[in-house]
């Protein structure tokens, strides 16, 4: 077994958690007041859907092209030039808006370029934040890292909100280009420990290391699994969200502020288990069995939540938060472990895909679920189809997958 090395906190470690946490203000600053404002000018569910839709586009178009130039050069330049890049765009917008009346298409072009670029930073950073973890302690990491996002939408979401309805949308983008000036700064005191890719790269080489990165996947059984799964089961649970909305915009006894306490509960969880996680370690051999425990008691929990009164409805949520951080801590841990650095970037770039896709499915069925049958009914269903996809990727081919979860960094 091997022992943990070091401290946590290094200088690294804590400028890569700054820069995360900004970069998590940044964009939640600017996702609602984006989605305020195209539902407040166009009063359109679909309209507001579109905009989500192409902000998830890139996944599909530029994920797997990106990710070998990501895995053969260093990725402090990727994260620092891409966070100029969006500093600049948000800053040419808030020029933009100051002097333009509300204009969809240009929000939704607005939407698809910031996702462009966000699909670049995530798979550079995605690849680059595991270096800066001391050997060791990666489950501490990730688990501050998945803390990040819960604590800043419980923070940020009503400052957002308030923002919105005070200040006007050139403000906003104003004040994010400012928060990613700052990123940028802490970004820069960031060693880089990569080394320096070949001078020469070839159509012929870029072509290549595509090919081996669907050979890899391909290969590894239990990666392609477990990632399978996940694809699923965060599809099915953006659908749950379509169908819990509509069921309490239904209900008598429900109302919206009841729903967003109910993300509330879930984001409370989440940010009390991602401490857990950092103070109490789940040893390498349980990893396996304690993630198994967690998907059947969350898909449980997702299958009753719409039949309980609303205070266990909270309950239910709070629990699921809290599950889903470790079981998300420990898979990240495990797997970025697994990896070998040089194909982080490219793995990851086609599970973007499968998340992005199994999203956009799995809400479109929980859509059409939902206007031919009660919304409850439908929420068991994609529960009981997730059991068995559980069943047949996670828990059946044990041999694959429990080496990925007992991996450790050497």
């Amino acid at each position: 077994m091997r022992t943990k090395n070091g401290k946590l906190w290094t200088k690294d470690f804590t400028c890569i958690t700054a820069a995360t946490v900004l970069s998590a203000v940044g964009g939640e600053a600017m996702n609602l007041p984006i989605s305020l404002l195209v539902f407040e000018e166009t009063g359109s569910t679909l309209l507001s859907a579109l905009v989500f839709v192409c902000g998830i586009l890139p996944d599909f178009l530029f994920s797997v092209l990106a990710a070998p130039l990501i895995d053969k050069s260093g990725k402090k330049k990727w994260i620092v030039g891409l966070d100029i890049l969006t500093a600049v765009i948000y800053l040419g917008m808030g020029l933009w808006v100051a002097g333009h009346e509300f204009d969809l298409a240009f929000y939704l072009v607005f939407v698809l370029t910031i996702g462009s670029v966000s699909v670049l930073y995530r798979l550079a950073y995605g690849a680059w934040y595991p270096s800066l973890i001391p050997a060791g302690l990666e489950q501490k990491g990730y688990a501050v890292s998945n803390s990040v996002y819960p604590i800043v939408i419980i923070a940020v979401s009503p400052l957002a909100a308030f923002l919105y309805e005070r200040i006007s949308m050139a403000e906003i983008f104003y004040l994010v280009a400012g928060i990613t000036v700052l990123s940028i700064v802490i970004e820069g005191c960031i060693r880089e420990t990569h080394s320096k890719a070949p001078e020469k790269y070839s159509w012929k080489t870029y072509l290549s290391d595509i090919g081996e990165g669907f050979g890899y996947i391909k290969r590894e059984k239990g990666i392609r699994n477990i990632y399978t799964y996940m694809s699923i089961t965060s599809g099915v649970s953006d659908g749950n969200i379509i169908l819990t909305q509509a069921f309490y915009q239904s209900s008598p006894y429900l109302t919206v502020t009841m729903l967003g306490f109910l993300k509330s509960a879930e984001m409370i969880g989440r940010g009390i288990g991602g401490v857990f996680q950092y103070r109490m370690e789940i040893p390498v051999k349980k990893r396996y069995a304690f993630t198994k425990m967690v998907y059947g008691c969350y898909n449980v929990m997702d299958m009753l939540l719409l039949f309980l009164p609303y205070p266990l409805m909270l309950g239910n949520r709070f629990l699921c938060g809290a599950l889903g951080i470790c079981s998300a801590t420990i898979r990240e841990t495990a797997v970025q472990c697994y990896l070998p650095e040089n194909m982080r970037a490219r793995v990851n770039a086609f599970f973007n895909m499968a998340f992005a896709a199994g999203s956009v499915l799995f809400q479109m069925a929980a859509g059409l679920m939902g206007q031919v049958m009660p919304y409850r009914a439908a929420v068991v269903i994609l529960a009981v189809f997730t059991l068995a996809c559980m069943e047949v990727l996670i828990i059946l081919p044990a041999k694959e997958n429990r080496p990925v979860y007992e991996a450790v960094r050497e």
